[in-house]
């Protein structure tokens, strides 16, 4: 898990290659397998690999969704807020499985956060992606994967950029 968490880094072109069917059946299954709180389980995950379908995800906010564009496929993390009161954590956990089970398999990920951010000044961009995947009404989308191949290379952040300050032992030190 160390050695995934050095090297992962957000990827914002991928190649046209396809990710393979065993590849996304086995990130089909980690998702399935995320914790969630009291086991409620109120996401839904939609697999979005048509090239159609990807091209509106780039349009779904005003910024921060280009990298769909090229992007083979997309996880659209979806929840029902009814069954959870921690559904936006429940989602988030599922968002971080899925960037991680990528990584491992090969593959780059990069994540555009929806929540609370408008499509246009009527639409707000969770209710853009629930209505163009076909979600139920009442659904919330706080977020949606990108994930492929990548198309550029970046190296992990280095030990030394990482924030040592912001860790704290017992009680918070300014």
């Amino acid at each position: 898990m160390q050695e995934l968490l050095r090297q992962r880094r957000s990827i914002r072109k991928f190649t046209a290659e396809k990710v393979e069917a065993a590849k996304i059946a086995l990130l089909k299954e980690a998702l399935l397998r995320c914790p969630t709180s009291r086991n409620h389980r109120p996401w839904e995950f939609v697999l979005v690999d048509d090239p159609q379908l990807l091209q509106q995800l780039v349009i779904a906010k005003s910024h921060g969704t280009s990298f769909f564009a090229t992007a083979p496929l997309a996880v659209v993390i979806a929840a029902d807020p009814r069954l959870s009161d921690v559904w936006i954590e429940d989602c988030s956990i599922a968002a971080i499985v899925a960037q991680l089970t990528a990584e491992e398999l090969g593959l780059k990920s990069c994540w555009a956060q929806l929540r609370l951010r408008p499509h246009t000044v009527q639409l707000s961009a969770s209710e853009y992606v629930r209505q163009l995947v076909g979600l139920p009404e009442g659904f919330e989308v706080p977020m949606v994967i990108a994930i492929g191949y990548p198309d550029e290379e970046k190296n992990g952040h280095p030990r030394s950029s990482l924030p040592d300050s912001k860790l704290h032992q017992n009680r918070y030190r300014a």
